[in-house]
C-alpha cells in the first residue's frame, strides 16, 4: 500500500533544518515538534528552511553534524542558501572506537549465488574482458588502431552507436534536396539501425582498448600510479588477460607494471603480452605481432565459462555523481543497507571519494577497526585537504553548480550525505590510490570526488561492479565492471531512462523503505553479476577511464 507522502522531513533529531520533499509555496504552513509557523518564501523540493530563527555565525545541523555557520541572522522558515550560508565542518580526532552495530537481515538472499568467472587467484568476476593497454600516450594511436582492425570484426561493435545510421538518412534526404528546415525536422528515432554481429569467441563478454594522456613528462609519482592503476586493471577478476602497448623509453616501464601486477597477484598466470615500438622496429611489425598475440589470447579466455559462486566473492564500488539534495535520504541510504548486507555476508565493499567525506571524519575514523586504521584515515584526509588548500581549492569547492542548484549547498551538507552509502558496519581497511582492496567488509579507499577517476580508482581496486547514484543524472560507466545507475528521484529516472537502470525515488514518494530498495537493488546487481542483465551504461558502450594524477582533482 503506498504511504502518504511527507511535504518536509528533519533527517537528524539534532537538525536545526528540515529538507522540503515537494516544492512548498511561500506561506506554506508547517507543523513540526508542537509549533506551527510559515515559510517566508517559496521553498523548492530538495532545499532547507530553518525550524527556528538562526543568529549570525549560527551552526547549521544536518545528518546530526555540522554542515556550515550562517553569515548572517535569519528568521524560522527562511531558505538556506549559498547567500546565507557558509561551509563549516567540525575538527576530528582519533577517539574511541565504535564498532557496535546492528547487521541487516540476509535470510532472503542465504544460499544465493552469482554466475561468475572463477580466476586462479580465488577472485570471481562478473565479466571476462581482454584488455590492450598503452604503457604511455605515445601508443594511443597504435591502440585505436587495433581497436579499429578487431572490434567490429570480432562481432563486439554496434552499428548504430555511433550515430553513423542517423547520418546516413540525414545524407540521403540532403541528396534528395531537403531544405534546411526539412532536415532539422527529419526524425531520426526511425533510423535503421545496424545490426549487431555474432561474436567470435562468445564467453569473452569485449576487448576493451584504453587509452590514457600519461606514462611521461609527468612526476615520477605519477608515472608509478599508472603503473599501479594498469596493474590493477589486469590483475582485475573482471579480465581475462591484456596486450600493453609500450614505446619503450617513458618513465611507466614495463618492469614497474609487471613488479606492481606482482604485488596484487603474487601466482599471476593470465595471458599478457608486452609489446615495445623502439625494440620490435616497424609498426606493422608492432601491429602485426600485437593482433595475432591478442587473438591466440582471446582464443583462451573463451575457454573460461560462468560457474556458480557466493556472494561473498561481489566487491562493490560504491559510487555517486551528479548529486542533488535527495541523494542523501533516498540512494545513498539504500547503497548503504546494501553495504551492510554484503558485509554481513562476507563480501567486500569499497567507500572512496575522500573530499565527500567532509565533515564526516569522526564517525568514520571511529568506526574504523583500530587506531591504525583510524589514524591512515585522518592522515590520508589531511593531507588531501592541506594539498588542495595550498592550491587555492579546499574541499569546501567541491560541491559543483549543478550540487548547488538543487540543494547541496556546502561540501559538508553533501558529504554527510554521501557517506550514507557506507551504511554502519565497521571499517576494515583504508586503502591509499591505487592500491587493491584484499580486505572483506568496508573498506575506504583515497581517491578524488571526480566521477569518473573515482570510478576508475574503485574498479583498479578490485570492484566487480559499481553502484553510483545521481540525483541530476549522469551517463558515467567502466570498461570492465559494470556501472548500475540508481537514480535519487522519479522525475531523473522518467526523464533518463536510457542512463539509469533503477529508481530510488520510489522513497521519497512513499512508496518503498528503504530495506524494500535495497532487496530490490542486491536482486539486480544478482542479475548483472550473472550477465543475465546489462546496465544501461554497459549497453550504451559507457567506457569511461581517466588515471588521476596525485595532484589536487576533488
Amino acid at each position: 500500500m503506498k504511504k502518504e507522502r511527507l511535504s518536509y522531513l528533519q533527517i537528524h533529531p539534532k537538525d536545526n533544518v528540515l529538507v522540503a520533499l515537494r516544492d512548498l509555496p511561500k506561506g506554506f504552513e508547517v507543523d513540526f515538534g508542537g509549533q506551527r509557523f510559515f515559510v517566508r518564501e517559496a521553498v523548492r523540493a530538495k532545499h532547507k528552511f530553518t525550524i527556528a530563527a538562526l543568529e549570525k555565525d549560527a551552526d547549521v545541523l544536518m545528518y546530526g553534524v555540522l554542515v556550515g555557520k550562517m553569515n548572517y541572522a535569519v528568521a524560522q522558515g527562511v531558505v538556506i542558501s549559498t547567500d546565507n550560508l557558509r561551509h563549516a565542518s567540525d575538527d576530528f580526532k582519533l577517539g574511541n572506537r565504535k564498532l557496535d552495530w546492528d547487521k541487516p537481515d540476509v535470510s532472503a538472499f542465504e544460499g544465493r549465488t552469482f554466475n561468475g568467472f572463477h580466476r586462479s587467484n580465488g577472485t570471481v568476476g562478473t565479466a571476462n574482458y581482454w584488455l590492450v593497454i598503452p604503457l604511455v600516450f605515445c601508443e594511443n594511436r597504435n591502440v585505436l588502431t587495433l581497436k579499429s582492425a578487431l572490434e567490429e570484426k570480432l562481432g563486439y561493435h554496434v552499428a548504430s552507436k555511433d550515430y553513423s545510421d542517423e547520418v546516413d538518412e540525414l545524407i540521403a534526404r540532403y541528396q534528395a534536396g531537403a531544405s534546411v528546415d526539412e532536415l532539422l525536422a527529419i526524425d531520426l528515432s526511425s533510423a535503421k539501425a545496424g545490426k549487431e554481429k555474432m561474436r567470435l569467441f562468445p564467453n569473452v563478454d569485449g576487448v576493451k582498448f584504453l587509452n590514457h594522456n600519461m606514462g611521461c613528462g609527468g612526476t615520477r609519482l605519477d608515472s608509478d600510479a599508472l603503473c599501479g592503476l594498469l596493474a590493477g586493471y589486469i590483475a582485475h577478476p573482471n579480465v581475462a588477460g591484456a596486450t600493453v602497448l609500450s614505446l619503450g623509453c617513458q618513465h611507466a616501464q614495463a618492469s614497474i607494471l609487471q613488479e606492481e601486477i606482482r604485488k596484487r597477484d603474487a601466482a599471476f598466470d593470465k595471458p599478457l603480452y608486452i609489446f615495445e615500438q623502439q625494440f620490435e622496429g616497424t609498426e606493422q611489425e608492432l601491429m602485426q605481432k600485437a593482433i595475432k598475440a591478442t587473438f591466440a589470447g582471446l582464443t583462451q579466455a573463451n575457454k573460461q565459462t560462468r560457474q556458480p559462486a557466493p556472494l561473498n566473492k561481489l566487491c562493490i564500488g560504491l559510487e555517486c555523481g551528479g548529486s542533488d539534495g535527495f541523494s542523501g535520504i533516498s540512494a545513498n541510504p539504500a547503497l548503504g543497507y546494501v553495504s551492510d548486507m554484503l558485509v554481513t555476508m562476507g563480501g567486500s565493499v569499497i567507500l572512496a571519494e575522500f573530499p565527500e567525506l567532509c565533515g564526516v571524519e569522526q564517525e568514520l575514523s571511529d568506526r574504523c577497526i583500530d587506531e591504525a586504521t583510524a589514524e591512515k584515515f585522518m592522515h590520508l584526509m589531511k593531507t588531501y585537504n592541506a594539498k588542495a588548500e595550498a592550491d587555492g581549492s579546499g574541499f569546501y569547492m567541491n560541491p559543483s553548480p549543478g550540487n548547488i542548484r538543487d540543494g547541496l549547498i556546502t561540501d559538508a551538507i553533501k558529504s554527510a550525505g554521501a557517506a550514507k552509502k557506507g551504511g554502519n558496519s565497521p571499517i576494515a581497511a583504508v586503502v591509499d590510490y591505487p592500491g587493491i582492496v584484499n580486505t572483506q567488509g568496508l573498506n575506504l579507499l583515497c581517491t578524488p570526488g571526480n566521477d569518473v577517476e573515482s570510478t576508475t580508482a574503485e574498479v583498479a581496486a578490485g570492484a566487480n561492479i559499481v553502484l553510483f547514484t545521481t540525483g541530476l543524472g549522469t551517463p558515467t560507466g567502466n570498461p570492465i565492471a559494470p556501472v548500475i545507475k540508481l537514480s535519487t528521484n522519479t522525475k531523473t529516472f522518467q526523464r533518463m531512462p536510457d542512463i539509469i537502470d533503477i529508481n530510488c525515488g520510489t522513497i521519497i514518494d512513499g512508496e518503498e523503505t528503504i530495506q524494500e530498495t535495497a532487496y530490490r537493488i542486491l536482486d539486480y546487481v544478482i542479475q548483472v553479476a550473472s550477465g543475465d542483465t546489462q546496465p544501461k551504461a554497459v549497453q550504451l558502450g559507457q567506457d569511461d577511464f581517466i588515471p588521476w594524477r596525485r595532484g589536487v582533482s576533488l
